[in-house]
């Protein structure tokens, strides 16, 4: 496990560190108008920083390099940001700057230090969590170094003041840490009771919370058949955890809902050929949701949040769900299983129905590792879109932009996609009929289905891609759903 701090100071940083990376774009680093904040550094390493970047450009993603130094700290390093980014990326370069700490090994060994030369004082969320996602709190190995690895961070604006870390800072890069840590745990460690416990760990001792689960049978008398479906045979029974917190005066009512698979074997729809490999992940999307309700509830926010974990483990058993099988949803709609590998869009359909009917949710977003098209479709750093309206796709897209964590819209036709479920013995199949008609889309409408009938405003994020990096849980989630919901509150 890996400390990490926040430093209000480059000399408070600096104290007692052994390794230092220095980050900023290539014009703050090698341009006329230096970065004022390379000023708080000795001349010894202001020059070894110089020396490093004479033979280091950033390319499009970002460059490091690094050397050993005379006097403490001991090792200074360089990450190089390119001074232009696409549109479609976070102006705070975020993923560069992960990769940077990536190659520079900053925060592994010893006690690192990270300061942010920032070329914007609206780019240290985004950088902070980036420095977070490189820094991993699981470690299962037997072996573990002693003592702990720890690093600081520190924030530098363009006019070379100190930038503190703010209250949303500091309770987002611990959300994404947590976030990242249970992706990590092995499903022997987190099953749906244990995810449990970890959510009422997360958020004891927060100010106004309330709590409660619906497990096993009594998700049936809850109208939730998805759930009760999908987890039904596993040794840990499935449940739905609902988390409320509001102001004193909420305007509106938001609800997070977040796919909790916390094992995928794909059901008696076998996952084969060494795909069932990493569904640990499969839970990614409750963990988002945690940790933006964590964040949120911490921090404060105008609107009423809610927060549903679909908790169920999708295992093999003689009351394992089958292809065949009629489930009646929350919705009471009833879907015909031909694919008991698309389960994840039959536990949302619960959690999504639940927050709009039982909890009159006005806004319901979702988030979740649905489907592997999303990585054909946006890659594995932007998370797919699926949004009702214009408004609510915006926010969230600039909620990426500015937390780093990345989105982008998916086609939203429900007249090309609704189709694609057609089923002659009940509403509707869980799987597509065509595999290539934007199967995203169709799986992200698959779940707004659920809320025809209510008024609710629906937004879907599909983080399959962007859940994991290099094999470690990403903590990609939890920032993103906290300021969409700050920007739509």
């Amino acid at each position: 496990m890996i400390t990490l701090r926040h430093a209000s100071t480059t000399a408070a940083l600096l104290r007692g560190a052994d390794h230092l990376l220095v980050l900023g774009s290539e014009a703050a680093l090698k341009g006329k108008a230096r970065h004022p904040g390379l000023d708080g550094l000795s001349p010894e390493v202001q020059r070894l920083v110089a020396e490093l970047l004479k033979d280091l450009s950033p390319g499009l993603g970002g460059a490091a390099a690094g050397t050993l130094c005379s006097e403490a700290p001991r090792r200074v390093a360089v990450g190089v940001l390119p001074n232009e980014v696409s549109r479609h990326n976070a102006p705070a370069r975020a993923e560069a700057i992960r990769s940077c700490m990536v190659k520079s090994n900053t925060g592994k060994r010893g006690k690192g230090a990270v300061l942010l030369l920032l070329d914007d004082a609206e780019h240290q969320l985004a950088a902070t969590l980036a420095v977070a996602r490189a820094l991993p709190l699981y470690d299962g190995r037997s072996q573990v170094t002693k003592p702990r690895p720890s690093c600081a961070v520190h924030s530098v604006g363009p006019d070379g003041r100190s930038l503190r870390a703010s209250k949303v800072v500091t309770a987002s890069v611990e959300s994404l840490r947590e976030a990242a840590r249970l992706v990590d745990l092995p499903p022997s460690e987190l099953d749906p009771a244990a995810f449990q416990r970890e959510a009422r760990r997360l958020v004891k001792g927060i100010k106004g919370v309330r709590t409660r689960a619906i497990v096993g049978k009594d998700l049936l008398a809850a109208g939730c058949g998805g759930i009760h479906g999908v987890g039904r045979c596993a040794n840990s029974a499935p449940r739905l955890i609902v988390m409320t917190w509001a102001p004193a005066r909420p305007k509106g009512h938001i609800a997070l809902v977040g796919k909790g698979i916390t094992y995928d074997t794909g059901g008696l729809s076998l996952k084969v050929g060494g795909s069932m490999v990493g569904m640990k992940s499969d839970m990614g999307g409750a963990a988002a949701v945690l940790g933006a309700f964590r964040t949120l509830a911490s921090t404060g926010c105008r609107s009423r949040v809610s927060a549903l974990l679909c908790l169920a483990e999708n295992a093999i058993g003689p009351d394992a769900f089958k292809n065949d099988d009629i489930l009646t949803l929350h919705s009471g709609m009833r879907v015909e299983i031909n694919n008991t590998d698309a389960e994840g869009r039959l536990v949302l359909a619960d959690g999504v129905s639940f927050a709009a009917r039982k909890l009159k949710a006005e806004i319901v977003l979702d988030a979740a590792t649905l489907t592997g098209a999303q990585l054909v479709a946006t890659g594995r750093l932007h998370a797919g879109l699926l949004a009702g309206d214009e408004d609510l796709e915006d926010a969230l897209v600039a909620a990426g932009r500015h937390t780093g964590e990345l989105v982008h819209p998916m086609p939203f036709a429900p007249e090309f996609h609704r189709k694609e479920f057609a089923s002659k013995v009940a509403d509707f199949r869980n799987s597509v009929a065509d595999r290539m008609n934007a199967q995203s889309s169709c799986a992200g409408e698959f779940i707004r289905w659920q809320l025809d009938g209510t008024d609710a405003r629906y937004g879907h994020v599909d983080m399959a891609g962007p859940s994991t990096i290099g094999g470690r849980g990403s903590g990609f989630g939890p920032a993103l759903l906290a300021e969409a919901v700050r920007r739509l509150a």
